[in-house]
């Protein structure tokens, strides 16, 4: 019996958090699930140093990426293996094993292997602007666009296998519109936020509200995706600003999950469908 497959493309270990109530819905549903992982997320932060060093970061950040996947049910998980490449102007940008630094056609080869071998009809990943503009997370959005075009087309990438037409690529994102309102409550809350946080311009950050084709409810989903969560130990800071948000207002920022449809072979997207399998066929 043919298979409807869902992959996930995204930079570091935790960021799969966008979409965990999707890869659970769609995963329960019969849905094959898969994520690549392009780093290890070696730049992230450490909220204990009891759990890890600077030098084993990514070693224990693989570890937490492998026990979320599982509490998400996804059956396929790949780490590419490029370094986590920091903020924008930080050194680890400079690092020639960064991906900031990584030959653009590599990272696409890889992707394009990956979607060749696991043959998804939906592929998702960042939006343009990254969420908040993260390198990485821009380059994930870039790479994982050509991989899309690039697996279909059997000229390009010929020793990865056959050529695999994905039905629908969407971009993964928060609507600006619940980013405004966030940034509202935390500045009426007075709640501290890291400098770099205060220089974000929320109108170049997101999705604008016209441009979401599917709001996914994943209110049910909310326990599970929180224990997934949780296994991302090392990003866990009591201290930073979403920690400090209550519970209720916290569950109302995640009981929904937004996807702009950025390319299709099966048709647009109906208004209020609100699904990313529309007109798939496995």
């Amino acid at each position: 019996m043919a298979t409807k497959r869902l992959l996930g493309v995204f930079p570091h270990p935790d960021d799969e958090g966008t979409v965990s109530g999707a890869l659970l819905k769609y995963g329960q549903a019969g849905v094959e699930t898969g994520l690549v992982c392009i780093t290890r997320g070696e730049v992230g932060e450490i909220s204990d140093p009891a759990l890890a060093t600077p030098e084993n970061l990514g070693e224990v950040r693989e570890g937490e990426m492998r026990a979320a996947a599982q509490a998400l049910g996804v059956s396929r998980l790949w780490f590419l293996g490029y370094r986590d490449s920091g903020m924008a102007g930080t050194p680890e940008n400079q690092d020639p094993r960064s991906l900031a630094q990584a030959n653009p056609a590599e990272v696409v080869g890889k992707i394009v292997e990956v979607i060749r071998q696991f043959r998804p009809q939906v592929v998702v990943t960042f939006d343009e602007t990254g969420g908040y503009g993260h390198p990485d997370h821009i380059a994930a959005y870039k790479h994982t666009t050509s991989a899309f075009y690039a697996a279909a087309d059997a000229v390009q990438y010929p020793e990865l296998g056959p050529a695999h037409l994905v039905s629908k690529l969407y971009y993964s994102s928060f609507p600006r519109s619940a980013i405004r309102k966030m940034g509202e409550w935390m500045q009426g809350q007075n709640v501290e936020v890291e400098e770099w946080v205060t220089k974000l311009d929320p109108e170049k950050l997101g999705l604008a509200d016209e441009q979401i084709d599917v709001r996914l409810d994943v209110e049910s989903y909310l326990e599970a995706k929180g224990r997934s969560w949780s296994m991302h130990r090392t990003q866990m800071n009591p201290r930073n600003a979403m920690a400090q948000i209550p519970e209720e207002v916290q569950r109302e920022w995640r009981r929904y999950e937004y996807f702009q449809l950025a390319a299709t072979r099966v048709g647009p997207d109906v208004p209020g469908e609100n699904d990313l399998f529309a007109r798939v066929e496995a």
